[in-house]
């Protein structure tokens, strides 16, 4: 039985987890600054850390954690105010603002948990996602803040040393504090700008949640709704841009089959072992009209055809139309993929296209070309290509190697669920 101080810890994971973004934000429009706004985050989960094993763990966590860190940012505005002697009309505003952090205001966060128009959320990923920063730095700050993931996760994700990550993360605060950026939804001219890194952070968010890159548990439901809502305010904002209906396309589909994704004990269940009568057909939906109109803006006079989102969630819909796993057109699959190798390169999206193939062509075609990525630096810590290469070793009756490939990305993720899976396929080759 746990003591209450790892209750505790157990608890407070799992809140920042999935309210830190939520703090962060809320607390960043107050202090126009999202690095101040992470630390005073930080301090609630400190002052959580010290009151709850006392006094028990809060029926509402994240109401706590949201009431405490605005409170803490309320008073560190009050007190720069009061510093730079700010007129007296702004600290009656601060007055009235502190006035209405009142232990009701928990009940009011638990009744009203979204934020007005412009969504706290989308605010941060636009402010950590300005051109003054570099593309990986926004990336890895806005999955920082948003999602609460460690340097560590960042950096499996990104498949580059946690150092970089570190670094990056910190370099990038420091420039958006000096560089002043506002914490606001840029205007349309601006908002078209960082819309391409806007993007690839919710994806990559969702992905977090689609597959954690460590931890016990396979998925992460939660994260995937959080990028699922901020897709869908962002197509919104941006209803004729193909690319971001590509991506909520993409994003639909694919949490379609989150109910089938496990078994009954949590257990990993892959794409083709799944029960497709579990998957979500409101969803199937959604992400198919979703498809439709990128294609409709991909071709319409102006068009400048699918991009990587949207050929994506074209291959998604392959597998979604297909009622039985032996019914997948994984020949369209593979051109599909050919279409993707042109419009973004990259050894994943190559090693993805390597699995077409076998499906398509046999494994002795696919593991040529998987052989042939394994130079490629990138995919030195990637546990998908050994474990890519290990099925098809399998397939050609090649037992003794593919174990060592099963055992080999065993060993390189950091997902506990996943390693077991991987264990158990090298286990069933001895």
């Amino acid at each position: 039985m746990p003591t209450p101080l790892q209750a505790v810890h157990r608890a407070m994971e799992g809140v920042w987890r999935i309210e830190s973004g939520r703090i962060i934000a809320s607390v960043a429009r107050i202090v126009r600054d999202v690095g101040q706004a992470e630390e005073i985050a930080q301090d609630a989960v400190v002052a959580a850390l010290e009151h709850w094993p006392q006094d028990g763990i809060p029926n509402n966590p994240a109401a706590w954690l949201m009431t405490t860190a605005k409170r803490r940012a309320l008073d560190r505005v009050r007190a720069a105010t009061l510093h730079a002697h700010k007129h007296e009309a702004f600290e009656q505003e601060l007055d009235t603002l502190g006035a209405s952090v009142t232990p009701d205001f928990v009940d009011a966060l638990a009744q009203a948990q979204e934020d007005d128009i412009g969504d706290d959320l989308l605010r941060l990923i636009f402010t950590a996602c300005h051109p003054v920063l570099s593309t990986e730095a926004r990336t890895a700050l806005t999955l920082r803040l948003l999602c609460g993931l460690t340097t560590g996760e960042i950096a499996r994700a990104f498949l580059v040393p946690e150092p970089t990550v570190a670094q990056r993360i910190v370099r990038a605060k420091r420039t958006l504090s000096e560089a002043h950026v506002p914490f606001e939804i840029p205007q349309a001219e601006s908002r078209s700008e960082r819309l391409a890194s806007v993007l690839g952070v919710i994806y990559l968010v969702f992905n977090e949640g689609y597959s954690a890159t460590a931890g016990e548990d396979w998925m992460r439901p939660a994260l995937c709704d959080e990028a699922l809502r901020l897709g869908r305010v962002l197509a919104g904002l941006a209803p004729h841009d193909g690319e971001v209906h590509g991506l909520v396309a993409l994003m639909e589909i694919q949490a379609s089959r989150t109910h089938a994704r496990t078994d009954g004990e949590g257990r990993p269940v892959l794409l083709l072992d799944q029960d497709r009568t579990r998957w979500d057909p409101l969803l199937i939906r959604r992400g198919l009209a979703a498809l439709a109109r990128a294609e409709a803006l991909a071709t319409q006079p102006g068009g400048s055809g699918l991009g990587p989102y949207a050929l994506q969630a074209a291959i998604a819909a392959c597998h979604a139309r297909a009622h039985r796993a032996d019914a997948t057109d994984w020949h369209r699959i593979v051109a599909l993929y050919d279409a993707l190798c042109e419009v973004a390169p990259s050894p994943v999206v190559a090693l993805n296209r390597a699995v077409a193939v076998g499906m398509a062509w046999g494994p002795k075609a696919a593991l040529e070309l998987v052989e042939q990525l394994a130079a490629e630096p990138q995919l030195r810590k990637y546990h998908w290509l050994p474990s890519v290469r290990g099925n098809l070793l399998a397939k050609l009756g090649r037992h003794a190697e593919a174990r060592t490939a099963f055992e080999q990305a065993a060993a390189l993720t950091q997902n506990a669920r996943e390693r077991a899976l991987l264990q158990e396929r090298a286990h069933s080759l001895g």
